[in-house]
Order: C-alpha cells, then structure tokens, then sequence
C-alpha cells in the first residue's frame, strides 16, 4: 500500500477486504480493497486514497483556521491537528518550531493542511491577505466567554503554547479574545482541549449537520 496508513495486524477498527466486483475509480486503493481498511476513518473513506480523501474533504471544509504557537516544542499540537481534521478546519498553522510531536494526530496529518510559520509577523501576514481576523482563545484580560460571545464565520483561531499560555504579541495582534468558562479550580486547561471546545462550537454555530457517517452506530 503506497500510503502506508494501515493498523497493525489483529486491530479491530475498521473493515476488512472489500468484496467483488471492485469499485472501477481510480481514487480507491487495490490494496486497501484486496487487504481491508483498518484505518482511523469515516465509514464514507473507507477504501479510498489519501489523496482522494482530501480532495473530498477539501470541497467541502470550513472557512476558520487554527493556529497554535509552538517556541520550544509543544505536545499538544497533535491533538489540535486530529480535532481540526474532525472539525473540518481549513488549516493548522503552526507558529514557530516546525518540529512537533505527530503521535496525537493519530495519521490524521495526512488529510489535514498545515502550514508553518516562522513568527506572528508572518501568520499575521498570513491572515491579513485571506480576510481572517485573529482570534485569541485563552484568559488573558479583555476576552469574553466564547460560548456567548460573537464569533466570526471567517476566522483564524490563535493559541499559546502549553504553559505560558499565549504570547503577548499575539494578544496584541487580536481582532477578538475569547476564553473557555471553567467551574473548577485549576486557572486553566489543556490548549489541545481549549482548541477543541472553540472549534466545537464555532461548528455549533456555522457548521451545519455534520455527515450522517459520522454518527454512532446504533447497532
């Protein structure tokens, strides 16, 4: 298989080879449907290329971006690209370091787009030219709960590395600031969590019905 994203051997996921006749399309994969699919998909991928998959997805992807600060090697940023891909971000941008630790994408980094950025001037850059105001998502003074405040459909979603939280030149650089409401003790939450709440609910309000392939199974 030349995209080699398949499980391992005895994984439970997914299903197995495809019967005949096959499928006469180009964008399916003759391994994948001799061999079965095992990967991390929706059932509406199944036996596709990855290429294929991100055409797809591509038609039809939502107009925010998210971006995530990355100085000194974040671990999070995983988890942003695998929530991105299941929300159906237009990009992850990384801001930073390039290098990050691709484990929590769970191979979903093949069908989502990043792209990286040297600095803020740059990502800034970046959003100006495409029309997509910077939003920062953390508690930092000024911002407002996100599950109430306005958020633009066209947006870029900014957030800080794990710890320090995000940067003062990005906060700076707002259009808008947001923050996740907490009814605990702790000051704050994981970035990949606060990134996947914001986008959960910028979905909530723009996204529409998500596709019936990505419902539970109700048997």
């Amino acid at each position: 298989m030349s995209d080699d994203l398949r499980a391992p051997p005895g994984d439970a996921v997914g299903v197995g080879p495809h019967p005949r006749p096959w499928p006469d399309d180009p964008d399916y994969d003759p391994a994948l449907l001799a061999e079965g699919d095992r990967r991390n998909v929706a059932d509406e991928f199944r036996y596709l290329r990855v290429d294929a998959i991100v055409r797809r997805l591509d038609a039809r992807r939502h107009p925010f971006h998210v971006a995530i600060e990355n100085w000194r090697s974040d671990p999070n940023i995983g988890s942003v690209v695998r929530s991105a891909n299941a929300f159906l971000a237009a990009a992850v941008h990384i801001v930073g370091r390039r290098r990050w630790n691709r484990r929590g994408a769970m191979m979903t980094e093949h069908y989502q787009h990043v792209r990286y950025h040297p600095d803020l001037d740059a990502l800034a850059d970046f959003a100006a030219a495409q029309d997509l105001p910077l939003v920062v998502v953390d508690n930092v003074p000024g911002a407002l709960p996100i599950d109430t405040a306005p958020l633009p459909e066209r947006c870029m979603f900014v957030f800080g590395q794990e710890g320090p939280g995000v940067s003062q030149e990005a906060v700076r650089r707002a259009a808008a600031l947001r923050y996740v409401r907490q009814f605990g003790s702790t000051r704050s939450i994981n970035a990949a969590v606060a990134a996947g709440i914001a986008m959960y609910e910028w979905t909530r309000r723009h996204g529409g019905e998500a596709p019936v392939t990505n419902a539970p199974r109700t048997s």
